[in-house]
């Protein structure tokens, strides 16, 4: 590579940490460098022989210091000199779907590492990251060197209007006092196509059948509690759905899921949360 090309990447940066070590991870097919840099992570603890006791906690003790994570996604094209660079970036800054095609590439990179970890150390509490949960989002260009560090030569910040999340106008905070207020309850399939959804956007499209099929399923067994004006029709055709998801869901058990078959799972899993949707909106 010339010292005068730039490569694109798309950056991340998080509070506290995701559960990647600090360093350079590589992909292959498509072709990716992800670098991850943890600022103001405590020292990790010592090991001793025996369990550590409980320390009596000071009520006037400074609040502790939240590790800062950053993580950038970079794809080893280079896009060419500065100005070509510039030009690229200039034209990608006026194309919301565009950056939205870019969000969802790096993010399905950055998850499929999360993912890979989270299965190295049996540890089911990681989370995939979200743009929205990140402080920043930044899109733009630098050299390798520069990207190594974390630092660019250019780039625009991602606002938060354009990284919105499903569901974010659905009234959260009053859904939330409901729940623990006792006066509704969370039923089975909601979390159950959660579960999909985060698979089948990180690109894990096996999983998310297999969790479809079990969330279509208790979605139609819930179906009383999900009543709302306008419902009738997708809970019909999600009802007719049932064969296909099932046969999707055997077909996921013996390896990847062919074009059609994809397409499939995706409609199913737009048309179960599009009955939650209106069901929440209405109650």
């Amino acid at each position: 590579m010339s010292g005068q090309d730039r490569l694109p990447f798309v950056q991340f940066e998080l509070a506290g940490t995701v559960g990647l070590d600090e360093g350079r991870y590589l992909g292959r097919d498509p072709e990716r460098v992800l670098v991850v840099r943890i600022a103001g992570a405590p020292a990790p603890p010592r090991h001793r022989i025996g369990r550590a006791k409980p320390k009596r906690a000071d009520p006037e003790a400074a609040a502790p210091t939240v590790p800062l994570t950053t993580l950038t996604t970079i794809r080893p094209r280079p896009l060419g000199d500065q100005a070509a660079a510039e030009r690229w970036l200039r034209a990608l800054r006026d194309e919301p779907e565009a950056i939205a095609a870019e969000l969802a590439d790096a993010l399905g990179f950055v998850n499929g590492a999360i993912h890979a970890q989270r299965t190295a150390v049996l540890d089911p509490a990681l989370a995939d990251v979200a743009a929205e949960h990140a402080l920043v989002v930044r899109i733009g260009f630098g050299d390798g060197e520069q990207l190594a560090e974390g630092r660019f030569t250019e780039a625009f910040e991602v606002p938060r209007s354009a990284r919105r999340r499903r569901g974010e106008m659905l009234r959260p905070q009053e859904r939330v006092a409901a729940v623990l207020g006792g006066r509704e309850t969370v039923a089975v399939c909601e979390l159950l196509l959660l579960r999909a959804r985060s698979d089948l956007d990180a690109g894990r499209g096996r999983e998310a059948v297999l969790q479809l099929r079990v969330g279509l399923e208790a979605l139609l067994a819930e179906r009383d509690s999900l009543a709302a004006p306008g419902q009738d029709e997708d809970l019909a055709a999600l009802t007719e759905r049932r064969r296909i998801t099932g046969e999707a869901a055997n077909e996921a058990l013996r390896g990847e899921l062919g074009e059609q078959r994809a397409a499939e799972v995706a409609e199913t899993l737009r048309l179960c949360e599009r009955v939650l949707r209106r069901q929440r909106a209405h109650g």
